[in-house]
């Protein structure tokens, strides 16, 4: 069964570790550019002082960026998160979001950064939002990415 971004939007919002964190992908468009994330704080994804819990928003940016290359560039490369960062900005209530976006042209120059088997660490940056728009954080994810080794049929 192909994965399309339909049914990985509705996967990563059934992904247990997700739905008990109030996590939901609300879209991975099309063509893998740009996914739409939100976070429900609630009951469970409030810290002490009933705001939005910092790891929850952690856990809300997670993947998506690394997901987005990974798809675009496809199966001849290595692509993972590595690192994270996010300044806090105001205390987050009720629905958060989070839009991620990797444009094609990123892609390709990343793409061509990577060739021939070079290492490449890009920065992506988002921010997470209230629902009147206020930004409640500011989020930086790294992202590995490499091309894969070819096995030729002399090494076989």
């Amino acid at each position: 069964m192909r994965i399309t971004p339909r049914r990985l939007a509705v996967g990563m919002s059934l992904w247990i570790p997700n739905l008990f964190s109030g996590i939901r992908v609300r879209r991975f468009s099309e063509d893998w550019t740009h996914a739409t994330v939100e976070l429900h704080v609630n009951v469970f994804t409030r810290n002490y002082v009933k705001t939005a819990f910092g790891g929850s928003m952690s856990a809300m940016t997670d993947p998506y960026f690394f997901m987005l290359v990974m798809h675009q560039l496809g199966r001849d490369y290595v692509v993972w998160d590595t690192r994270g960062e996010i300044e806090f900005i105001k205390p987050g209530r009720g629905v958060l979001t989070a839009e991620f976006s990797v444009p094609r042209e990123k892609a390709e120059e990343l793409r061509q950064r990577a060739h021939g088997g070079g290492k490449v660490l890009e920065w992506f940056e988002t921010v997470i939002t209230d629902r009147d728009g206020d930004t409640v954080a500011r989020v930086r994810r790294q992202v590995y990415i490499r091309e894969k080794k070819r096995v030729t049929a002399a090494r076989r």
